[in-house]
């Protein structure tokens, strides 16, 4: 039976059923960041078999670093931060570096899913403690609203395909119990993948897309 029409928020906790009381959501919190955080780290892992792989959260495309935050919840909303070296060798001076920087914002900020702020960054970065390495980034901070990263549709849809035999696969997840609850927490766990994945492939072209304007 399809449950009755309600907020979303209010039907994901229907669904997720947890050994606390409605007053303590901070497990449900866990459980999002965590699938959250397990998505981006796969999709992490996708991006540095693709392009060159880099220390930690970050890899390398077209001599250009990029790296990706872990996601966090706050209020209901999971951010999560991208970065980008601007290409210094390609860009000599302050002026073209503002420049450069300026029209990467331009594009983000034009895009489908614009971040919430792009800013400059300088780091002095001493890797063996000899030389510092001034470095200056393209920092995008995102945010999205945790009902955005589910659908209540699509939940009953592949539970009632569940019903039918479907064989999709669930993981055991302590402390929920329902399978509307684990497939909600997979679903998140897939959106904020596909949406990372579209916010760092526009940041590659908008690099692609300035860089060519330089040389030519």
């Amino acid at each position: 039976m399809r449950p009755s029409a309600q907020s979303r928020t209010g039907l994901l906790n229907d669904f997720i059923e947890t050994q606390e009381t409605r007053s303590m959501p901070s497990l449900k919190g866990i459980l999002f960041n965590q699938f959250a955080s397990e998505g981006v780290n796969q999709l992490i892992e996708e991006l540095q078999k693709t392009y060159k792989p880099k220390k930690g959260r970050r890899f390398n495309h077209a001599d250009i670093t990029y790296e990706i935050s872990r996601p966090s919840l706050q209020d209901n909303q999971l951010g999560f931060e991208i970065s980008s070296k601007i290409p210094q060798d390609e860009v000599k001076d302050e002026k073209a570096m503002e420049v450069y920087f300026d029209k990467i914002k331009s594009i983000l900020n034009n895009d489908e899913k614009k971040p919430v702020s792009v800013e400059r960054e300088n780091i002095v970065w001493d890797s063996k403690k000899e030389t510092e390495k001034e470095r200056d980034y393209v920092k995008c901070q995102y945010t999205y609203p945790l009902e955005d990263l589910y659908k209540n549709d699509e939940i009953i849809k592949r539970y009632e395909a569940l019903q039918s035999g479907s064989g999709e696969s669930l993981p055991e997840i302590p402390g929920v119990f329902t399978v509307q609850g684990k497939l909600a927490l997979i679903m998140v766990q897939e959106t904020i993948q596909d949406y990372v994945r579209s916010n760092i492939q526009t940041l590659i072209d908008a690099n692609q897309k300035v860089r060519s304007g330089l040389k030519g």
